[in-house]
């Protein structure tokens, strides 16, 4: 598993997108896909053998709550601010947050905000799920590594923009997982090990002094999974969880539908085991950024979320620890109806919407780090009637 930064911006080449002929109707389109028979699929592998090195409820005991005095004093502060009553609306919300997470109402501004894209190649792609022709999907996510690496796409345009820093990991390009809708995506040991790296991940990470991590990912066929993923938890049909994704036509639509809906049915007998699901219908690179985010709760390092691979991500740790979505914040909101279904599961609401934004490889928790940072200096620089000097409002309290 290799990492990168992302030095100075520099373009890749794309593939060319592949879009199928004919333009079915949608409706018709998730009818069939749910309606299908099953398709003839291999022999199910042997079970995979028992979690040897990770305990999931040890590691779910570790997951406290955010530190509810701070955040008490954090309201109190902003109650006493030279501003009107609820002046900031919701960029308060986001001040006690901050206070919470990190455990003081002496908020300091967000300096050291750390992009994490965890790559990866998946099987599924084989099926012409995506906008990329199925013989072109790896080197596409090698092209798309290669452009992130360099600083360039739109992750690497706006963590410029914003101050923010980007960190490549290379979990399994030119290593695809298994082709989710028929087999593993990869053994049970390869999880484990791929979610043990995750948590040491964001380790480093709080080691270093990050004070906000924006979690994604890369890799063609990764929306499709996440629709897997989404819709096993979520208890939503593969027809409402599937997305466009790379910008697909109908006909496309219909190959992805089917195969989120036969992945689905391999996954939902294990939903009760997450690094089991994990092994069935994710694939390393989720199973990194799973126990990425796990350990950045443990380690009490706030978190914004990017598009539809980390919000499922972000719904796996919420099944093992409950208390992780506390520790959490929406990004962006973007048109994959997956992303919604995610973010109200977890409880969570969009700091970004009306947009539709479907770029996320980082892209969609970058567009909402201005308001978490807006949030932060002015909880930490505004003044209250007393510090300057103003008459406090006599109907203030009414308000």
């Amino acid at each position: 598993m290799n990492a990168s930064e992302n030095p100075t911006p520099e373009s890749a080449e794309q593939p060319e997108p592949v879009v199928a002929p004919g333009e079915p109707d949608t409706a018709q389109a998730a009818a069939s896909a749910e309606s299908s028979p099953e398709p003839e699929s291999s022999p199910e592998p042997e079970p995979s053998p028992e979690p040897s090195g990770l305990d999931l409820d040890k590691l779910a005991d570790l997951a406290e709550r955010p530190d509810e005095g701070a955040r008490i004093r954090m309201r109190e502060r902003l109650a006493e601010l030279a501003i009107p009553a609820a002046g900031l609306g919701r960029l308060e919300e986001l001040a006690v947050w901050l206070a919470g997470v990190r455990g003081t109402a002496d908020v300091r501004p967000i300096e050291r905000a750390r992009v994490i894209v965890f790559a990866g190649d998946h099987g599924v792609a084989t099926l012409g799920v995506s906008a990329t022709a199925p013989y072109q999907a790896s080197d596409a996510t090698a092209a798309r590594v290669k452009q992130i690496e360099d600083g360039g796409g739109a992750v690497g345009v706006l963590a410029r923009l914003h101050g923010a820093t980007v960190r490549l990991v290379d979990v399994s390009v030119g290593r695809p997982s298994g082709r989710i809708d028929r087999e593993d995506a990869a053994t049970r040991a390869e999880i484990e090990e791929a979610f043990q790296a995750g948590m040491a991940i964001a380790d480093a990470e709080a080691d270093s002094g990050a004070d906000l991590l924006i979690p994604a990912l890369v890799g063609v066929g990764a929306s499709t999974v996440a629709s897997v993923l989404s819709g096993v938890l979520t208890g939503k049909d593969a027809a409402a969880v599937t997305g466009r994704g790379s910008g697909i036509d109908d006909a496309t639509w219909m190959r992805k539908c089917a195969a989120v809906r036969d992945a689905m049915r391999r996954g939902r007998p294990v939903l009760g085991d997450q690094l089991e699901l994990l092994t069935k219908v994710g694939g390393r690179d989720y199973a990194t950024l799973t126990g990425f985010l796990l350990q950045a709760v443990i380690r009490h390092v706030p978190v914004l979320l990017d598009g539809v691979p980390t919000t499922a991500c972000a719904m796996l740790v919420q099944r093992i620890a409950y208390r992780s979505p506390q520790w959490l914040l929406g990004g962006a909101l973007s048109p994959e109806p997956a992303h919604k279904s995610a973010l109200d599961r977890l409880s969570l609401e969009p700091l970004v919407s009306d947009y539709a934004v479907r770029q996320s490889e980082g892209a969609l928790g970058l567009l909402a780090l201005p308001m978490v940072k807006a949030a932060a200096v002015l909880a930490a620089e505004l003044v209250t009637f007393e510090e300057a000097g103003i008459p406090e409002p006599l109907l203030r309290s009414r308000v």
